[in-house]
């Protein structure tokens, strides 16, 4: 362990330097042409880092990455994505630039140091000789979407693996993640009657306060101490304030740290029905991610990780984080998963976006040496 440190620290620099090199590459979701540019950049340091390459055609979006350094048994994966929430042209305005130990910038810390660090970790097990398992990487281009083009390889690959390791960004401190929330999201949609609010206002049915009237029972499903939130977070509707309004809309996030807890909630959406006299209500939606829980095969994963931080002299802890990750689909698949195993730093989605740069040599060692270990 102390010779897969040794060389991370030595080849700082240049871990460093591939972080730069694909954030200054500007990769936002919907832009498949910026996001391909960059997907070229990675495999090409990826067939550098000694990795068989194949790039996987997708009209959608940008196309996703697989790597793979060889060898007849069960691979581990390691898991990540380097779309981001960037548009282009944000670099002009946040600028890449070392502050101190901090290496700041759009991408940097979500995740493209992650991906640093899973190369610079394969660089490090064959350049001091390590003996390791097979390892598979899958790089993605649409997870800060929804993972739509995406979820089929990830769950394909996840099924193969003795384990999945995610390089999304640590929670702060550099503790891992060994649980996230499943995320859903529901549109509901209510119609009504129209009428003239003043000469005729008994003749219409609201549309809008049939959805006021929703929105406040679907409060009453949200149970923070339990993990449970339901958030309204868009809401259209209506035409004019004279107007009775025929029709409104919104949109829910929905999130739940179990499956029997997303379930409940999926089924108190569908038994939803219209409140008010004349309106119609619709429900579409459910959960995109099932939640990654803290089984006893994750815990196990932990554990092992855990174990080699404390050969490195440092104790490891863990977690649990509201967002969801292509973890979670595949620890749902009941393949044993770790996440948060990235960058530390801070920031992600935000304009203070960055990556401490010390702490970087540890996260290539970890994750190598947990590679090592399985």
């Amino acid at each position: 362990m102390q010779q897969l440190l040794d060389h991370a620290r030595q080849h700082g620099d240049a871990t460093v330097a591939t972080i730069e090199r694909l954030a200054a590459l500007e990769s936002p979701s919907t832009d498949k042409a910026a996001v391909d540019r960059c997907g070229r950049e990675l495999a090409q340091r990826l067939r550098e880092a000694g990795a068989v390459v194949e790039t996987i055609s997708n009209t959608a979006r940008g196309d996703h990455i697989r790597a793979r350094w060889g060898g007849d048994d069960r691979p581990v994966l390691l898991l990540g994505h380097f779309d981001t929430v960037w548009p282009v042209g944000t670099l002009e305005k946040m600028p890449l630039q070392r502050d101190g130990g901090r290496l700041r910038g759009p991408g940097t810390f979500d995740m493209k140091a992650g991906i640093a660090i899973g190369i610079a970790a394969m660089q490090a097990l064959r350049g001091t000789s390590t003996s390791h398992p097979p390892v598979t990487m899958i790089w993605t281009t649409d997870e800060e979407i929804g993972s739509g083009t995406s979820r089929g390889l990830i769950e394909e690959e996840a099924r193969r693996a003795r384990a999945v390791l995610v390089l999304e960004p640590a929670l702060p401190g550099g503790s891992l993640k060994t649980a996230r929330k499943g995320c859903g999201e529901f549109e509901m949609i209510v119609d009504g009657i129209a009428a003239h609010a003043g000469l005729d206002p008994g003749k219409g049915a609201s549309a809008i306060h049939e959805l006021a009237a929703q929105i406040a029972v679907l409060e009453r499903l949200q149970d923070l101490p339990r993990g449970i939130s339901v958030n309204a977070g868009i809401i259209e509707g209506g035409s004019r304030p004279n107007v009775v309004a025929d029709r409104a809309r919104a949109v829910i996030d929905v999130r739940a740290p179990t499956r029997e807890a997303a379930a409940g909630l999926e089924q108190a959406f569908r038994a939803l029905g219209p409140i008010r006299p004349g309106t119609r209500l619709t429900v579409r939606g459910g959960f995109e991610r099932p939640p990654l829980e803290r089984t006893p095969a994750v815990a196990g994963l932990f554990r092992i990780a855990a174990d080699v931080a404390a050969s490195l002299g440092v104790e490891l802890g863990e977690g649990s984080a509201g967002g969801g990750s292509d973890g979670n689909f595949t620890a749902a698949l009941g393949t044993p998963t770790l996440d948060g195993l990235g960058a530390v730093g801070d920031g992600a989605h935000a304009a203070h976006e960055f990556v401490d740069l010390d702490a970087l040599p540890f996260r290539v060692a970890l994750v190598a040496g947990l590679i090592a270990r399985l």
